[in-house]
């Protein structure tokens, strides 16, 4: 068997007949839920609003919008197809075309890989700003839809993004035991939107940046709704005495995990021996929450912290979180511990929007990178809640797009219309039919 597309494959059956396959059904599309994609991002207006910070590089008349370029690069990425090279087959897809603003039959194709790497290094690090303000834009205009809120919880968060060669930024982290970038992120605790990617080198702290970010973000959501309370979670790797001053400064809740060390551990030494008697009596796993003020060397003042002291067959666990919250020490932990879920929103982001994907050698070419990938996981993210909303139980996104956006169907471009003929013993049609419904409701 060749590579070519018009070779013939023939493959046996157990029915009667065999079965001659090739690659030769013309109007095709692998994947018809990309208007659902498109209609998403029309109502988001997400990758316009990307596009007009994207610096227009070339000179003369332009065959390609650089808004047909981010849009090609996103729906790609959200399909399932996150590598560039994919963009020398895809640009002549039907269905693609169409929702990029070129008609399936009679319009131009749509850019080839190398137009996708030129744009990708075309950027400048005041165009990937401008970006990840969009994006916060974005998420502001989607948060306040059914009116201001009252409360915004920022769940903050690194993650490692491993590097390969001689890649601007990539260096050696010595936790992570790999070359890799350090990106921050940020989403919102209650919704799981993601509120803003930002990449930073390998060997950068964890906390790096992130009053930098805060405030930013801060900012963005006062001029929206001053009145809004603010609230940060994260884990230790946030707890720094500028962080802690920053949300002092300027009216943020916050709570964060503490490294532990000796002196907490000596603080928590009565709750744990206590614990480890009702263990001894029950051989029942017993968990006891405590408080106390705590001023480490680097703080200019007390503040509360928060501890558990937990025994179990397995063994012993004490955990500290320092908090300007009021809670009791049981409710404050049981909340600060749902902070797990931001996990479950990064596995999304990494492994089924692979964020992880930034192979250029440019830093900025990688930023940008980061913000595409983000741009689509807002799509799929978005048609998620809608789903959700409805009754429909919480999918993973790889499930969502399997069920959603790689469907096969026919394009057929008519004289007034396209039509799309998608299969008819499709089990998921009954859920596609109602997302793309909810535009005329």
């Amino acid at each position: 068997m060749t590579d070519s597309a018009t070779s013939t494959v023939r493959l046996d059956t157990p029915a009667s007949l065999a079965v001659e396959v090739t690659f030769d059904g013309g109007r095709l599309t692998s994947d018809g839920g990309l208007p659902l994609l498109a209609k998403v991002d029309g109502e988001l207006g997400l990758c316009g609003a990307l596009a007009i910070c994207v610096p227009e590089w070339r000179r003369g008349q332009a065959k390609h919008s650089l808004l047909a370029l981010v849009r090609q690069r996103v729906y790609q990425i959200a399909s399932g197809y996150e590598d560039q090279d994919d963009s020398d087959s895809l640009r002549s897809d039907p269905l693609l075309k169409l929702v990029c603003g070129s008609l399936p039959e009679t319009g131009a194709d749509l850019a080839s890989q190398p137009t996708m790497s030129r744009l990708e290094n075309a950027v400048t690090a005041s165009a990937c700003y401008r970006m990840a303000l969009a994006l916060g834009s974005v998420y502001i205009g989607q948060r306040g839809r059914d009116g201001a809120p009252k409360r915004i919880l920022l769940d903050v968060d690194s993650t490692d993004d491993p590097t390969h060669g001689d890649q601007e930024g990539s260096h050696y982290h010595g936790y992570y035991r790999q070359h890799m970038y350090h990106p921050l992120l940020v989403f919102d605790g209650d919704t799981g939107q993601l509120i803003t990617a930002i990449l930073r080198p390998g060997n950068t702290h964890a906390s790096r940046s992130a009053v930098a970010i805060l405030d930013r973000i801060e900012r963005g959501l006062r001029k929206a709704w001053p009145e809004v309370a603010i609230a940060l979670r994260a884990d230790a790797g946030f707890a720094i005495p500028a962080v802690y001053e920053h949300c002092e400064a300027r009216g943020i809740e916050y709570t964060i995990g503490l490294v532990t060390n000796p002196r907490l551990e000596a603080l928590a030494a009565d709750l744990q021996a206590s614990a480890r008697r009702q263990y001894d009596d029950t051989q029942q796993k017993v968990r006891l929450l405590g408080e106390c003020a705590y001023r480490a060397g680097s703080w200019d003042r007390d503040r509360r912290v928060v501890y558990k002291a937990e025994v179990m067959r397995e063994g012993t666990n004490t955990r500290f979180v320092v908090t300007s919250r009021s809670d009791g020490p049981q409710q404050l932990y049981d909340w600060y511990v749902r902070r797990g879920e931001s996990e479950n929103w990064i596995k999304d982001y990494k492994l089924y929007c692979k964020a992880d994907r930034l192979s250029c050698h440019r830093f900025r070419a990688n930023q940008f990178r980061l913000l595409l990938h983000a741009a689509a996981y807002w799509l799929l993210d978005t048609l998620r809640a809608r789903l959700t909303s409805t009754g429909i139980e919480r999918m993973q996104l790889d499930t969502l797009r399997l069920r959603l956006i790689k469907i096969g169907g026919r394009v057929r471009e008519l004289l007034t219309r396209v039509k799309l003929h998608l299969a008819s013993s499709n089990p998921s049609q009954h859920i596609w039919l109602s997302l793309a419904r909810s535009a005329h409701e």
